[in-house]
């Protein structure tokens, strides 16, 4: 059963209803978390709404151990779907609304594979405009826009337990670009594409499809900048499920970005260390020896974690908060 996501510090926006009205008749609720800034109340029908003191009252740890007035109280949203037993998760944001063809995913999914290996821009694959994810390397821009990314010219079903959708409107994009070349942006449609192992790129938690063997990889750090959270974890999660003979599927876009407010020079600030960084963090995890099949998908993020810790990406703290998750899984299982 489908479970939706979100974390918002405001009432239901017309985005959510939206959202709410493409879930009711799946009968797939929405899982709210709230925070130190958000309502007291989420009247939407099909929500349920986790305030901080349902946070805390659950049998979570990680809901008393992680920082309130952070995005990463989604993570307590994803265990509590999973305690209530979602079979897919699909997570978003407060601002983004469906689209037409929006539609429940299934984890085996037809896609062009893409074997390029390293950096691939995978919004090349729906745009010829000037386009690159939030994560990418600034210094494999220019390199990007060359060449499409080439991909096998026959779609194959494929199995992917994270599947990525993009957004029209106001895409997923870094500070940079949104200083520079700022404007509405739509993708064109196209067919779904796979990155097979060893090629990276970033997605983001702004329209994200996830499946039980993935679950693990959920987890949003909290000992990094606010534009981090999302897009390491999902340098991380891409690792994981190399071991699994799997990658990340991106989709044209599913949703329409009304954006929030956002300072951009804060943004800026906030993801300098992606800037400076993410190469070497991409480096460190490809070094992490790593262990094969489903059973050892928790165990590898813990390794992840370890080595990221060890290189200064995140403080010692961040492994008492996935060891909290780690736990939180077991009981949400229970």
């Amino acid at each position: 059963m489908i479970h939706a996501i979100i974390t918002t510090i405001q009432p239901p926006t017309a985005a959510v209803e939206a959202l709410l009205s493409r879930l009711r008749p799946l009968g797939a609720p929405l899982i709210v978390a709230g925070d130190k800034k958000g309502p007291a109340r989420f009247d939407a029908e099909g929500a349920v709404f986790l305030d901080l003191d349902a946070q805390r009252a659950s049998k979570f740890e990680l809901a008393r151990l992680g920082p309130v007035g952070h995005y990463t109280r989604k993570n307590i949203a994803y265990l509590e779907a999973i305690r209530r037993g979602a079979t897919c998760l699909y997570e978003t944001d407060d601002d983004n609304a469906p689209l037409p063809n929006w539609a429940p995913r299934e984890e085996t999914v037809a896609a062009h594979r893409i074997d390029a290996g390293g950096w691939v821009n995978a919004y090349r694959c729906f745009s010829q405009g000037r386009i690159w994810p939030r994560g990418f390397p600034l210094d494999a821009v220019v390199a990007s826009h060359a060449q499409a990314p080439t991909m096998e010219a026959a779609a194959q079903a494929v199995r992917a337990p994270i599947q990525q959708g993009l957004a029209n409107g106001s895409p997923d994009v870094d500070a940079v670009w949104r200083l520079v070349l700022d404007a509405p942006f739509d993708f064109d449609d196209g067919p779904s594409v796979l990155l097979a192992p060893g090629s990276w790129c970033p997605f983001n938690s702004q329209s994200t499809w996830w499946w039980p063997d993935a679950f693990p990889l959920l987890y949003l750090p909290s000992f990094c900048s606010f534009r981090m959270t999302d897009i390491w974890r999902s340098f991380i999660a891409q690792r994981c499920l190399w071991e699994l003979g799997l990658g990340v599927v991106f989709h044209a876009a599913e949703v329409v970005q009304d954006r929030n407010e956002h300072d951009l020079m804060r943004d800026f600030n906030d993801e300098i260390p992606g800037y400076q960084r993410n190469r070497e963090l991409v480096r460190v995890l490809a070094d992490t020896p790593l262990l094969p099949g489903v059973v050892a998908v928790a165990d590898n993020l813990t390794r992840c974690y370890a080595a990221l810790v060890q290189h200064g990406f995140f403080a010692r703290e961040e492994l008492d908060l996935l060891a909290a998750w780690r736990a939180g899984l077991d009981e949400a299982a229970r």
